[in-house]
């Protein structure tokens, strides 16, 4: 089971180092940076689910000697992405911060993070990449090493640089930066093992006109949906910031309640993208429709062992992940809602693998900006509750953005496979 987990990890492993020093602000400030960067990321996360889908696809029909070029062609679009980030990032720090709306404290903690990191962007983005790419080819454990390699080392730079060198929020982000680093050699490394042997990419297949049009679109429609998914939890951080650090604070603790439950339902949904992207590449619908019962019925189980854990451990984790008795009474006041979010969002992930296998890129964005409308909704409706209603307001997402495309999923698979005429 791989999820695209190194970002929100690194933002994990940082906002529990920093927690630990009992300074809300600070832990504010790393937090709303996480968030940022979570979001910055996820935004260009159609680097990973175009790569993956359009190699299993490949795989699928038959056609190896279009991987090398799907690898390629990612990373060049890659680094032009994390290049214009760096470029660009005092402008859009300005914007970024301005729309957070934390308090003065916290915003300066946070830009000393992303002033920092921002530096890591063509690496990471260049990790979903390399990661899509493994993923698609089913080397699961290739790619899981990987993520593991580029935790770890995150986990002990962090330490070091927080807990013992007491660098602060400065130490936190060049850990990010370096693990980030390193994961991208390791995967590259690993890549070019994989191709041995095999020719150099010719410039024609690499800028094959038809193939560059198909991926540029598919990438376009993913990246909207992203926007409008990141879009719902910068709002709901957002208003988390404007109800006071504190309140901030005790989201960011519970938003990694959300993570933890990712990585068990977003594994599923790359197996999803995996299966289901070598199977209409093979255009076997039999086997395409497996794969989606199979995704959606280890779903189920795998949420309602993780609903369990967070009921009976949900206490002692927060204890973990601060040392603050306000952030930590303010956060058990919530905790029932990440209690009944994995339920919820069953489909929600299930179904995001299925779309990007297939390629269905176009239905996932509309559904998925019809999602948030529901979700702007339901805070509007809920928002006199203050944050519980803003908690309630998201588990409305989740609920929407999994039922929408389950109930289009039907007339998306008559599309793909439409049924063979009877002979005479």
């Amino acid at each position: 089971m791989v999820a695209n987990l190194t970002t929100p990890l690194i933002g994990i492993v940082s906002t529990i180092a920093i927690g630990r020093l009992g300074d809300a602000t600070l832990l504010g400030g790393v937090a709303m940076a996480s968030v940022i960067f979570d979001c910055l990321f996820w935004l260009f996360g159609f680097l990973r689910m175009s790569t993956l889908a359009f190699t299993a696809q490949s795989l699928g029909a038959g056609e190896t000697e279009e991987l090398r070029p799907i690898l390629v062609r990612g990373l060049i679009v890659a680094a032009l992405i994390g290049a214009g980030l760096i470029i660009l990032q005092i402008p859009l720090a300005a914007i970024l911060f301005r729309v957070m709306g934390g308090s003065e404290g916290v915003t300066r903690a946070a830009k000393i993070y992303f002033t920092i990191r921002i530096w890591s962007a063509p690496l990471a983005l260049a990790n979903y990449v390399v990661l899509g790419w493994l993923i698609g080819q089913a080397r699961a454990r290739l790619a899981l090493g990987v993520q593991i390699a580029i935790n770890v080392i995150n986990m002990a730079a962090t330490a070091l640089l927080v807990l013992v060198l007491e660098a602060g929020i400065a130490g936190a982000a060049i850990a990010a930066v370096t693990a980030e680093a390193a994961g991208l050699v390791l995967g590259v490394l690993i890549a070019g093992r994989l191709s041995r042997g095999q020719p150099a990419v010719p410039r024609t297949a690499l800028l094959d006109r038809p193939k560059l049009i198909r991926m540029l679109a598919v990438n376009r429609d993913i990246m909207i949906r992203t926007a409008s998914l990141i879009a719902v939890f910068l709002f709901f951080t957002s208003q988390g910031a404007r109800s006071g650090d504190l309140t901030l604070a005790a989201n960011a603790v519970l938003n990694n309640f959300l993570l933890m439950s990712s990585f068990f339902l977003d594994g599923l949904a790359n197996a999803a993208e995996q299966l289901c992207g070598r199977a209409c590449g093979a255009r076997a619908k039999n086997e395409f429709s497996d794969a989606v019962r199979l995704v959606v019925l280890w779903g189920f189980g795998f949420a309602l062992a993780v609903t369990a854990a967070f009921a009976l451990f949900g206490f002692s984790l927060i204890d973990i992940m601060t040392a603050s008795e306000d952030v930590r009474r303010s956060a058990r006041d919530y905790l029932w809602f990440v209690v009944l979010s994995p339920m919820l969002a069953v489909f929600a992930f299930a179904f995001d693998g299925v779309y990007i296998g297939a390629t269905w890129a176009r239905d996932m964005r509309n559904l998925m900006v019809l999602s948030l409308l529901m979700f702007l909704g339901a805070w509007l409706a809920l928002r006199s509750f203050g944050n519980t209603g803003l908690w309630g307001a998201l588990l409305v997402h989740y609920a929407a953005r999994g039922g929408l495309q389950a109930l289009r999923y039907p007339a998306m698979v008559r599309a793909s496979f439409p049924q063979k005429p009877l002979s005479g």
